[in-house]
């Protein structure tokens, strides 16, 4: 019995023997192999490239600062260009001498734009640097059409202003009427100007009184009052009795009144003289 009993026994296999030192490893490559899937899923030369173009326009303001540094100097120069009736170059030069020292490239030239545009007789001033160390300025005058009514001057382009000397605007049409309205006197004087040239007038005045009425002033001293209403079919009405009328007798005529319906009143120079005082 004990026999049959050790047979039996041989007949479960062992259980087979492990190596000495071993582990499992199965996990840690699980884990390794996630890691080297993500890393690989990195495009890493765009992300190289990228921090470089980062890296490098970070320093670009850097390294130009140091450069206009390194570069900068003081202004050494002003050179002055234009054509000049109101102001002088020597004056302009003047006034911009006070920029001459300061930094080259620190200098805002917006600031010494608006300087010399405050000067009354400069309508615009372009200033650039040229290197190493000099300015150029380019000034362009206003350029005066008339004089308006408390002796200062109109701009070609409807502004007024008001020099210290306003005389060297030389022989020029008197305007006069509200500063609001100034650009409707230049408008009406243009059209009244335009239209006595081809009868022979010249244009000297045109006045806008404060309630509307015009008199238009001739450069043979003869004054036609239009009143404030129909004036440009007034102003035909003049030409047309002047035209027939008066263009013979013109040096006799003082003053000629349009505010009529049917016709004009006119004022003679002996009329004017018999009425003058005697002393």
């Amino acid at each position: 019995m004990l026999e049959t009993l050790l047979i039996r026994s041989r007949a479960v296999p062992p259980e087979p023997p492990r190596r000495r030192g071993a582990t499992s490893v199965g996990p840690e490559r699980d884990r390794f192999g996630v890691l080297k899937a993500v890393l690989s899923a990195v495009p890493w030369l765009q992300v190289g490239l990228g921090a470089t173009v980062v890296l490098l326009a970070a320093m670009v303001p850097w390294a130009t600062d140091r450069m206009l540094t390194a570069m900068d100097q003081q202004i050494l120069a002003v050179d002055v260009r234009g054509e000049f009736v109101g102001d002088s170059q020597t004056a302009i030069e003047r006034a911009a001498g006070a920029w001459i020292g300061k930094s080259y490239f620190a200098t805002d030239l917006a600031d010494i734009k608006a300087e010399l545009e405050r000067r009354p007789w400069v309508a615009s001033a372009a200033i650039k640097r040229v290197w190493p160390g000099r300015l150029e300025i380019d000034i362009r005058e206003k350029k005066p059409l008339a004089y308006w009514t408390d002796g200062r001057l109109v701009s070609r382009s409807g502004e007024l202003f008001s020099p210290p000397n306003p005389e060297v605007a030389g022989k020029l049409p008197r305007l006069a009427g509200p500063d609001e309205r100034v650009r409707d006197v230049i408008g009406m004087a243009r059209t009244m100007s335009e239209q006595l040239v081809g009868y022979g007038l010249g244009f000297a005045g045109l006045a806008l009184e404060q309630r509307g009425a015009w008199t238009l002033t001739l450069s043979n001293g003869i004054e036609v009052v239009l009143g404030r209403d129909q004036v440009e079919q007034r102003f035909e009405r003049f030409i047309t009795v002047y035209e027939n009328r008066l263009a013979s007798r013109v040096d006799e005529v003082s003053r000629i009144d349009v505010r009529y319906s049917n016709g004009v009143a006119v004022q003679w120079k002996t009329d004017v003289a018999q009425a003058a005082p005697k002393s």
